[in-house]
Order: structure tokens, then sequence, then C-alpha cells
């Protein structure tokens, strides 16, 4: 009994010591950062800024691999089917992990069971921008057009299920207005429409249009934020105009297949946090319009908890299917 004893003793210190320096010695290969969508884009674009300022910490590269598909969902798959040893993380939208869940009846994964947040990478707000020529100069113009025809005026969006998509629908919810939904295959085509006059609306991030609403392409008529937007200090928030729960953010994070170890997580999650706020990281995505958050995990999953079931309601209200 004392020789079993002995050999299950150390057995266990055996098996105690070989995870911590597992973890110890990680990465000891290459990390494959999936990205669920085209090269270009934002997903990818913040991916490869922030891995290649990792790079020098791990001392091993950090590869991008592009599985555009389906508003993320064929790379969130294929991630959420990893080996969870840390080698394997993913780079994705708001679509991805927030949205996806409430309009993909059969969304091959789970955010919140096959995934483990790392970090919320960063995040822009979005804003209310018309065509140049739309006789509605401020948002309770706009309103009260809506009102008077309901169902005419076009909100274009870059897709089904985008959060510009799902912005116009909580804007026409909390305001009680309705429009018509025009979805494009990309943020690029609704905005060309929009500023040649073939839409009349849009909710698109505040990055991607500030210098069309500088050079008067577009017209800015409210942010979706806490606060107003330093760059346009004239134009108000919705709180600001009397309506209440407009505030809505495209964001990015970082996360990892379900069960990685704990040591491995919190090196992933510290050396992606690191690199966002490494100083010519965070200009460079400031330039993009975007603010850095890179928050800890469970600040993290807690912030992705309540945005699928914010999300969730408002398909639900506004009885969103893919197809629309």
């Amino acid at each position: 009994m004392n020789m079993f004893r002995t050999a299950l003793t150390g057995a266990l210190m055996a098996a105690a010591l070989t995870v911590p320096a597992f973890a110890q010695d990680y990465p000891a290969k290459a990390v494959t950062v999936i990205v669920p969508f085209s090269p270009g884009g934002a997903s990818d674009t913040i991916a490869r800024v922030t891995t290649q300022t990792m790079q020098a910490t791990f001392g091993q590269p950090l590869v991008v691999e592009n599985k555009p598909g389906a508003n993320g969902a064929v790379g969130a798959a294929q991630v959420s089917r990893a080996r969870p040893d840390g080698y394997t993380i993913m780079q994705a939208s708001i679509g991805t992990y927030g949205i996806n869940p409430a309009l993909q009846a059969d969304l091959p994964y789970d955010p919140r069971t096959d995934l483990e947040m790392l970090t919320i990478a960063v995040r822009t707000p979005n804003v209310l921008v018309t065509r140049p020529t739309l006789e509605a100069a401020t948002v309770p113009d706009l309103i009260a057009a809506l009102k008077a025809e309901p169902d005419t005026m076009l909100f274009a969006s870059s897709g089904t299920g985008s959060s510009d998509h799902l912005t116009s629908e909580l804007f026409w919810q909390v305001t009680g207005t309705s429009g018509i939904h025009v979805p494009y295959k990309g943020g690029g085509p609704a905005q060309t429409d929009l500023m040649g006059g073939h839409a009349d609306v849009s909710f698109q991030n505040l990055g991607a249009v500030a210098g069309f609403v500088r050079d008067g392409k577009m017209k800015m008529l409210a942010v979706a934020a806490d606060e107003r937007s330093p760059e346009f200090p004239d134009v108000p928030t919705f709180k600001e105009l009397g309506i209440e729960g407009m505030e809505v953010y495209s964001w990015q994070a970082f996360s990892a297949p379900k069960g990685v170890d704990p040591a491995i997580k919190e090196k992933l999650a510290t050396a992606i946090t690191a690199a966002l706020k490494t100083p010519g990281v965070t200009e460079q995505l400031n330039g993009m319009g975007f603010e850095v958050l890179a928050n800890t995990p469970a600040e993290a999953d807690a912030f992705v908890a309540k945005e699928i079931d914010r999300w969730a309601q408002v398909v639900k209200a506004g009885d969103i299917k893919p197809s629309e």
C-alpha cells in the first residue's frame, strides 16, 4: 500500500509540474491567428498590426490566416474545433461574437461555450450619416420625415447582420419609425451609393466615414456614443437628443478555443493587450478611428455576454431574417 501511495504521489507531482512547464515553454512554435473575414478589412488590419508587435515578445511567428464566410461563422467554427493549446487564436468583430448567435439558427459554434475571450481590442462608435442632398438636417427632422412617410427612405448597410444594419433596426425600434433596409456586400459599396444619392441614410463606423463627412460628401447627424467625438464636436449624441439606448460601438476582439490552459491564456492576453497599448500601435489604430480598450479576459467575457443578449432582443423585435 505504501509503495502504491508513493507511486501515486510521484505521478501526481509529475503531472503538477508538467502543466506549468508546458505553459512556461509556450510558445514553442508559430501561432496561427484566424481572421474570419477577407484581407484588408478592419479585423484583418487589427490582427496584423497587433501580431507584428507580439512577435518580438513571443520570439515566434504569428501567422494571420483569412477564413471568410457567413459573417465570420466559417472561421469561428474552425477555431472552436481547434486544439486548445494556444497555437490557434482568432481576431474577429462584433458580428462574429455578438450578433451571429441571434441571427444564424444553425450557427456551428457558440461564443459563450466554444470560445474563451482574451480581450476586447478596440471599439469605434457608429454614426448616423445621410446623403448630402437629404433635406433632413437634424435627427428630429429625420424622425419627422420617417413618420410622415413610413418605409420610403433607403437605409444602406454593409450587409444583413452587420452592426450598421442592426443599428438601423435599433433606431427604428426606439424612435417608432421604419425604413427600407438595403444590404450591400461591404461598407465601401454602401458608402459609395450613399454619397451618390442612391441611398438616403446609413449607420457607419466613425473612422470609415469621417473623411467623407469633412469633404461634404455625407452629412453626419448624430453619434451613437457615450459622448461627442472630439473630431466632430458639433455633432450631438443620441442621448443629448433625448433618444435613449442608442449607444452602439462596432468592436473587435481576440479569443481562443475553449479549454486553453489558464497560464497560456494569461500569456496570450497579456501579450495582446501589451501590443495594443504600444504607442505606435495605439497611434495607428486611433488613426483608423478606433479607441483601444485592451481589457481583461473577465471583462471581455462579461461584455460579450451583454452584447449577445442585447442584439438577440433587437433581432427578435425586428423579426430579422438572414435573407433580408
